[in-house]
């Protein structure tokens, strides 16, 4: 039974993509703000519903969920973990988004170009990611002081990101991805339409396309080594942990069309985020002596991240940038 509830929410998983990019999306064109921002609401629904099915899988006990060893769960705190999963992956996407936003400037992909390059990386990501959580969960299963290791990464990236510099300009040409690419393949001089390889002076190479789509995936990878840990703070449930995880994986891509402009109004965000990770990561530490019930983790995940939102409307950006072009 349990196999059967896998396979059923990867097959789930497949048809959206499939309708997604074969059926509704066919044709490459431009995604603007209004139909971005009704992706968002239907994945932000479906991922909703979803919670209905996990009340049912764990209230029922269907395939034994709920009732593992040391993952016992009653079907109210298994919604509130995928919940609290799902905002909480969903909120750190946001880096993510940002960083997306420059790599798909500096390679300069024609506008109804990048939902196909965001489609691909986020089915990559999901196979990634589907790898990383499994192997997350098999060390935390053999090793309990994993957990704070996990922990340690956290509160690690939280000092990082709150101390490190935002740098726009840097070199992205200059990537490892990109010259590893090079050593091997000739890369073409311009675009091919939505085609990831193609020939160049008669010999096989690979388009930009390609490289924007490697360079997306491996910065999903480097953005899952924070995120991935972070869920497995609210959640030890390999499944609640990657089902929140695909989810919230799947909003990314239409969240990109909707805000990747407006990330830059947000300037308490990544304070927010900051925080956001050093809380998760020192209550993974503390996991022995301090419990958080789900439900009041999700309700601080959402503060932390509804101050830093309130503070960058109560104090814009914009008051700033006209202070520093007035010197």
């Amino acid at each position: 039974m349990a196999v059967a509830i896998w396979t059923g929410f990867v097959l789930l998983i497949l048809a959206l993509l499939a309708l997604d990019l074969g059926v509704l999306n066919k044709k490459d064109h431009i995604i603007g703000f209004r139909e971005s921002l009704r992706w968002t609401l239907f994945w932000v629904t479906i991922s909703l519903f979803f919670a209905g099915a996990v009340f049912a899988i764990y209230r029922f006990n269907l395939g034994g969920f709920g009732l593992q060893a040391g993952l016992e769960t009653t079907a109210p705190d298994a919604v509130m973990n995928y919940l609290a999963g799902y905002v909480l992956e969903y909120s750190l996407s946001v880096d993510n988004i940002f960083v997306i936003a420059l790599l798909i400037r500096a390679f300069k992909v024609p506008d109804n170009m990048q939902h196909r390059v965001l489609f691909w990386g986020i089915l990559g990501a999901l196979l990634l990611r589907g790898l990383m959580i499994g192997a997350g969960a098999l060390l935390l299963h053999q090793f309990a002081w994993m957990m704070y290791v996990f922990g340690g990464i956290l509160l690690l990236t939280s000092a990082k990101m709150a101390f490190d510099k935002e740098d726009d300009e840097k070199d992205i040409a200059d990537s490892w991805v990109i010259r590893l690419v090079r050593r091997f393949y000739t890369v073409t001089p311009d675009y091919r339409g939505h085609k990831f390889f193609d020939t160049h002076d008669g010999r096989h190479a690979v388009t930009p396309l390609l490289v924007v789509l490697l360079m997306v995936e491996t910065t999903d990878v480097l953005f899952a080594v924070d995120s991935i840990p972070a869920v497995f703070a609210v959640t030890q449930d390999p499944f609640l942990v990657f089902t929140s995880n695909v989810f919230a994986i799947l909003g990314l891509r239409s969240l990109y069309f909707a805000i990747a402009g407006l990330l830059r109004l947000f300037r308490f965000l990544k304070a927010s985020l900051v925080v956001l990770l050093a809380f998760i990561g020192l209550k993974m530490l503390a996991k022995d002596y301090v419990h958080i019930a789900s439900g009041w983790s999700l309700l601080a995940i959402l503060l932390i991240l509804g101050a830093g939102v309130a503070a960058s409307v109560r104090w814009p950006e914009v008051k700033i940038r006209q202070e520093e072009d007035s010197k």
